[in-house]
């Protein structure tokens, strides 16, 4: 029986589309067993924020942005999403029960970047002009303070225990850190190349652990095709890891023990062992000009998105086996995990979509050896103009 909420709150078209598409994968019978929340998608030539109800796999309403949104966080701890405009500085609120704009706070004049932090209680923005990493305070979202910065900043990330930020310069050839309790930027650290991502291990809500992964930072040489190790608290460079490729993507499993690097040189994905000794592991064959990636968990998948063969292949990571490559979509450029480790959020910028893949039909199809006869996509979604980025709360 189909509900009002099977067709979603708005965007009537849309809703019914994606409701007949998840019926139709299912072979015509109503076996829908969602996830119960919402995939907030930020479209940055649509200046719109889709809403997808997860539970139905229909898009429930567009939400209307003052700008180009090119990144989406949602706070668990506050109900609310983030939404950030870069060519205006802004930061735009959605209130996730009932999928309603709240308020925009301008930044600076142009932003980069937006990170939560680990205790969920503020957003750090990097911004550009002026020269600057902002933080802003949830309730209510407001600029808190501003610290200058020395170089012009590329990225940018916060430590698991939320005392420093490390921001790279990219072409200014240094790291700069940041003492965040003190509000103090230090003298920026020279690098031998140009430094693009930079990392902390993911925070997973373990104070010692947060501790401990806090005093180490992953910076993405991306000029010298290396991943460059610093030791945070002296601010120092551990070693420099040689790669086949350029460091455009990183990808951690979340026990901290590999990161996953996808960049231009080879069609293939290079397995790093980064703590304790680190060193290079092995490369693997992961389908044409690999991108972004996504890891789930139980199993232990990992998800490359192949953005010029329009399909993402699938790896067994404890096999480093590609277990099957499936389509879904033009230019595939970002992956989402769901927090139930059920589906993948794939948004193909060319098409305007996301593509849905039902991870236990890859643990299914891969068992019984269907790799070419029945991927694991389960549906399509049309979400608007230019997907970019999405973030998963449960509702």
């Amino acid at each position: 029986m189909l509900t009002r909420r099977t067709f979603g709150f708005a965007s009537l078209g849309a809703g019914i589309s994606g409701a007949l598409a998840t019926l139709q994968s299912c072979g015509g019978r109503s076996r829908m067993s969602g996830f119960p929340g919402y995939a907030f998608i930020a479209n940055q030539e649509g200046g719109a924020i889709a809403a997808v109800d997860l539970g139905v796999f229909a898009v429930a309403r567009h939400i209307r942005v003052d700008g180009a949104p090119t990144a989406v966080l949602a706070s668990a701890r506050n109900m609310r999403v983030y939404a950030l405009t870069p060519d205006n500085g802004s930061v735009h609120e959605i209130r996730a029960e009932n999928l309603t704009f709240s308020r925009r706070v301008r930044v600076a004049a142009e932003a980069l970047q937006m990170r939560l932090a680990p205790a969920g209680d503020a957003i750090y923005v990097l911004c550009r002009r002026p020269k600057q990493l902002a933080r802003l305070s949830l309730n209510p979202l407001q600029v808190a303070w501003t610290v200058p910065l020395p170089d012009d900043p590329a990225d940018f990330d916060i430590s698991p225990d939320g005392s420093t930020a490390a921001v790279s310069s990219g072409a200014g050839c240094s790291l700069t850190f940041v003492d965040l309790p003190n509000r103090t930027a230090l003298p920026p650290v020279p690098t031998s190349g140009e430094i693009g991502l930079v990392r902390f291990q993911p925070y997973h809500g373990d104070a010692a652990r947060a501790e401990s992964d806090s005093k180490q930072l992953i910076a993405a040489n991306v000029s010298q095709r290396m991943l460059s190790i610093f030791h945070v608290p002296s601010r120092r460079l551990v070693v420099n890891l040689p790669l086949s490729v350029r460091p455009d993507h990183l990808c951690f499993v979340s026990d901290g023990g590999q990161v996953f690097v996808t960049g231009e040189g080879m069609d293939a994905v290079v397995v790093v062992y980064p703590y304790y000794t680190p060193q290079i592991g092995e490369t693997v064959l992961a389908g044409h000009n690999p991108g972004a990636m996504a890891i789930s968990a139980n199993p232990g998948y990992l998800f490359v998105a192949n953005p010029k063969s329009s399909g993402v292949s699938i790896l067994d990571i404890e096999t480093r086996k590609v277990l099957m490559v499936t389509p879904v979509g033009a230019e595939p450029s970002f992956i989402a995990i769901t927090p139930d480790d059920k589906y993948a959020l794939v948004l193909n910028q060319a098409s305007g979509d996301m593509a849905v893949i039902r991870i236990p039909n890859v643990t299914s199809a891969a068992r019984e050896e269907r790799r070419w006869k029945k991927g694991p996509l389960f549906t399509l979604i049309p979400v608007g103009s230019k997907p970019v980025s999405a973030a998963v709360l449960r509702v």
